[in-house]
């Protein structure tokens, strides 16, 4: 990763900046619009005038010829582990590399959480999981992450998203979020990515960058794949060349965006070349609503 002192730097700053934006990103963090996050079972009790009759037990009820309803609690603590891509496409980017924007928002969602005492847990993978740090509370435990991230040199410049996804899947038991960063430049994980939100919250930080949006105009230029290293001759300044790259870039973002509605995971986008506050606090804060909404109309 960049300067090992820079970043410690720009710790400190995104440390002071949560401060700002913690009030919204909390709350969205902290209430999950998915039926059944955050919400634990207490007790059967007797129905009293006044109860929600939606939530009658009717198998209880109808065992004692007399209502009985359940009741549940929410609760105040969770657990998040952030699935940080470390290929080698991350290092990729023109004012500001993927790498670079991954660790800042990484950084500031977990402070987020750690002043909410929430649990926060570390997965970095490549073509492989390269580390998993299970997820704890306190800052002395953040800080740990913070240079585990900063530290880790990666084995692999591939990427298979796919294996991160399995490995979460054996190894969370308790009930948590999942917040993958990570451009998304791989193959074959929708399936998992599904088995795994049948269990768990699963929230996906896409951070692209504009270079990768359209070609330039600049004649004949050699592209290099960042993680296979393959290399190709494209001449630029073909508009139908262009356009056509245009238009596949284009029809892949919109694909993955309708496979992660369809399988209720939630989005957010993230370019390199812009600030990542406003984008994150205003999903969230969606969040926070939609589950509200989700809560009345229950």
């Amino acid at each position: 990763m960049d300067d090992r002192a820079e970043l410690i730097r720009q710790i400190k700053k995104i440390d002071i900046a949560t401060g700002v934006l913690v009030e919204g990103l909390q709350s969205g963090l902290h209430h999950s619009v998915f039926k059944g996050q955050g919400i634990e079972f207490t007790e059967i009790r007797e129905y009293v005038p006044g109860d929600d009759i939606r939530s009658i037990d009717w198998k209880v009820t109808a065992r004692y010829d007399h209502p009985y309803i359940k009741e549940f609690t929410e609760e105040r603590d969770q657990t998040f582990h952030f699935v940080v891509d470390i290929s080698g496409s991350s290092g990729f980017g023109s004012l500001s590399t993927k790498e670079r924007k991954i660790f800042e928002v990484t950084a500031s969602l977990a402070f987020a959480a750690v002043r909410n005492n929430d649990r926060v847990g570390l997965v970095l993978f490549s073509d492989r999981v390269e580390k998993f740090i299970p997820a704890k509370r306190g800052r002395k435990h953040l800080a740990g992450l913070f240079n585990t991230m900063i530290e880790h040199k990666a084995v692999s410049k591939k990427t298979d998203l796919s294996t991160a996804l399995k490995f979460l899947g054996t190894v969370l038991s308790r009930h948590s979020s999942v917040v993958i960063l990570s451009d998304f430049a791989s193959s074959s994980f929708l399936l998992p990515l599904r088995i795994l939100r049948r269990r768990h919250e699963v929230i996906a930080i896409r951070v692209t960058d504009p270079r990768e949006q359209d070609l330039p105009d600049v004649g004949f230029i050699e592209l290099e794949d960042p993680e296979t290293g393959d290399q190709v001759l494209v001449n630029t300044s073909d508009p139908g060349i262009r356009h056509r790259y245009h238009e596949l870039v284009a029809e892949s973002d919109k694909k993955m965006h309708i496979d992660f509605v369809r399988n209720r995971i939630g989005e957010v986008v993230l370019s390199t070349n812009e600030p990542y506050d406003i984008p994150l606090k205003r999903f969230f804060t969606g969040v926070a609503k939609m589950r509200w909404v989700y809560a009345r109309v229950q």
